[in-house]
């Protein structure tokens, strides 16, 4: 536990060394030598830029592969203030003799891969800015579709409504012949009245 914290000071000291003499400290000498237009001081520090931008590519490897190694952040910080001291130079002897010499050998052949990655990108963006406008396109017209097909079924069950209320409010009475039933059931009801009539009549005349 003790080495674990001990290794995670030591990062956190490294990142924050690094931080202000490998890129403050430089940016504002950097900055001193574009005001003075001191041509030796400006081509010095373009030189330690490009040394520190392959570091920093190079360090984003070794931090996942290396980080085990003992005194690994105090080396990177000895390395930053090796690179930076006006006695070593060691930027300007990184360049000089290695930097320079592989970019120059390679320099038409980065250059025209630059290109293609240049041609390939704006083919790719435009590729796919255009299926982006495809499916957006598809995604409207099939929103605008639905909608106003909702719109329309919409519209017809209101107007059905409406004819259905219409109908049961002003429809008048049905008018005609009676159905046969009702004359049948009629015709059961006023008979017993006439009977019970002709037998009060008939009793009538047996008293007289």
């Amino acid at each position: 536990m003790q080495i674990m914290l001990s290794r995670g000071q030591a990062e956190e000291v490294g990142s924050r060394s690094r931080l202000i003499f490998g890129t403050l400290y430089p940016a504002y000498y950097s900055y001193k030598a574009v005001k003075s237009k001191d041509i030796k001081e400006y081509v010095k520090w373009m030189m330690y830029w490009i040394i520190f931008a392959l570091f920093t590519t190079a360090e984003t490897f070794t931090d996942i592969f290396l980080c085990w190694f003992p005194f690994y952040y105090e080396l990177k910080i000895a390395f930053v203030a090796w690179l930076l001291s006006p006695y070593t130079k060691g930027s300007s002897l990184l360049y000089r003799k290695f930097v320079h010499p592989t970019l120059s050998s390679k320099e038409k052949e980065i250059d025209d891969c630059l290109v293609q990655a240049k041609d390939r990108s704006y083919d790719a963006l435009v590729h796919f800015g255009k299926r982006g406008l495809n499916v957006a396109a598809t995604a409207a017209v099939m929103a605008a579709s639905k909608g106003q097909g909702a719109l329309s079924e919409r519209l017809r069950s209101f107007s059905m409504q409406d004819l259905t209320t219409i109908r049961g409010d002003g429809a008048p009475a049905p008018s005609g012949p009676p159905p046969p039933g009702s004359g049948r059931a009629s015709g059961k009801h006023g008979q017993p009245k006439m009977s019970r009539s002709a037998s009060e009549s008939a009793s009538s005349s047996g008293t007289a």
